[in-house]
């Protein structure tokens, strides 16, 4: 490398250009591939998004079912639901609690 007392001020400007064209290339590399992994993210997010609907869709009746068969328990055994229920309110309480 040079010692600065002998570069003038035009080697300077020179490699400064030269420098900036490199770093624009580089800019416009790095943005080319930026893209591509973008799409590429895009595409695989747009993928699992409709694998998962296609299960949710297959699965949904069966989730129905079962809904429809808690809810007549629930009904049928009011007493039972609230003991339930407050016993699940309780245990969320405690790890809440235990947490801090």
């Amino acid at each position: 490398m040079a010692s600065f007392s002998s570069l003038s001020d035009l080697d300077i400007e020179k490699q400064v250009a030269t420098l900036t064209r490199q770093l624009n290339d580089l800019k416009k590399v790095l943005a080319r591939r930026g893209d591509a992994y973008y799409e590429d993210g895009r595409e695989a997010a747009s993928d699992y998004y409709s694998q998962l609907y296609d299960r949710l869709h297959e699965a949904l009746p069966a989730i129905r079912r079962r809904g429809r068969v808690i809810e007549r328990t629930a009904r049928d055994h009011p007493a039972t639901t609230a003991a339930v229920g407050l016993l699940v309110v309780g245990l969320l309480a405690g790890l809440l609690i235990s947490r801090r």
